[in-house]
């Protein structure tokens, strides 16, 4: 019963906190003109989005660490090394995301960091949470049980990491394309990993989970169709590394592909489309990522959200049953 109202508490919070904190902060961004540019490839719709005011994610990202350091200063939430882990990833992608759109508003472009610079920087935090995670006395094989997988990677658990923090962070960054559509997703992903991390054993992840769950509920307040506030990089790259982070952290990787799976598609759909166009000079989607090509398709952006939110939460479910067995 602890633990329920536990659990209850931490999404109240965080989606008290972030519904206030979007109050007072859309209008400031509009004040601002912190505003966001399209892209010239998309459609006429998404064109009269531009000046949407962007770098949303604060509107959870603060509520969620804010509510944690608080919770775990009262001793609701134990502190733990891999609490210490999540927070540290979650920070750090936020600040290159923040330095991302932050750039991309200055130059009055959709290009803010290169990739290089975005690579070298998630490359340094990789490294930290590999250097925090050994000194705690975390392990490097990668186990699951019902597969009787049980295999040591020693040092190239950290390449493991690295893989895990830059493909789930830009995923999420490739999803974050209609009103929505990444914020419920994700959502949906961090419902399932708090059960999953309270069922197992991570009551410090779940709680924290729980927490961005609440905040993200409070941010689709402004950021469904039509949306008052983008996310921008500065939401997307941090919601994908702190899910990342916590599928390693919970030793539960392969269930990330099961949970996550549209965010796998999303981002398929972009390497094999590059791929087909280099190698047959064709193009299998009318648009990439994949949700473009319904659009194009004629498909009404709300729609488009609606079925895949359903199908990330059918997935969700899958991904609670595996990784609670695994």
């Amino acid at each position: 019963m602890l633990l329920l109202t536990k659990a209850v508490f931490a999404i109240m919070i965080g989606f008290l906190s972030s519904v206030v904190l979007g109050f007072v902060l859309v209008p400031i961004l509009k004040k601002m003109r912190v505003g966001q540019k399209i892209s010239i490839f998309v459609g006429e719709a998404h064109r009269k989005k531009e000046g949407t005011p962007t770098m949303g994610g604060l509107i959870f990202i603060v509520p969620t660490v804010l509510a944690t350091l608080g919770l775990v200063l009262t001793d609701k939430i134990t502190y733990t090394s891999n609490l210490g882990i999540v927070l540290l990833v979650f920070i750090g992608y936020t600040l290159i995301g923040f330095l991302d759109d932050f750039l991309s508003i200055k130059k009055g472009n959709n290009e803010g960091l290169t990739v290089y610079q975005k690579l070298f920087m998630q490359v340094l935090i990789a490294i930290g949470f590999f250097y925090i995670y050994m000194r705690s006395g975390g392990q490097t094989a990668w186990v699951v049980g019902t597969l009787h997988i049980d295999l040591e990677m020693g040092w190239l658990y950290g390449l493991a990491i690295l893989f895990v923090l830059v493909g789930a962070s830009n995923a999420v960054n490739l999803t974050d394309g209609l009103d929505g559509l990444a914020g419920g997703l994700c959502a949906i992903a961090f419902v399932a990993y708090a059960l999953i991390s309270l069922s197992v054993g991570f009551e410090d992840i779940g709680l924290f989970s729980l927490i961005l769950v609440g905040s993200l509920f409070g941010f689709l307040v402004y950021n469904t169709n039509p949306a008052k506030i983008f996310m921008g990089d500065t939401g997307s790259l941090a919601l994908g590394a702190a899910m990342g982070a916590i599928a390693i952290l919970t030793h539960r990787e392969l269930t990330l592909l099961v949970v996550a799976f549209i965010f796998v598609i999303e981002t398929l759909s972009v390497i094999l489309q590059t791929f087909w166009m280099i190698v047959f000079k064709k193009k299998i989607f009318l648009m990439t990522p994949l949700h473009h090509h319904f659009e194009k398709l004629g498909w009404d952006e709300r729609d488009i959200v609606k079925m895949f939110w359903v199908a990330g939460l059918i997935l969700a479910m899958a991904g609670i049953v595996f990784g609670v067995w695994v």
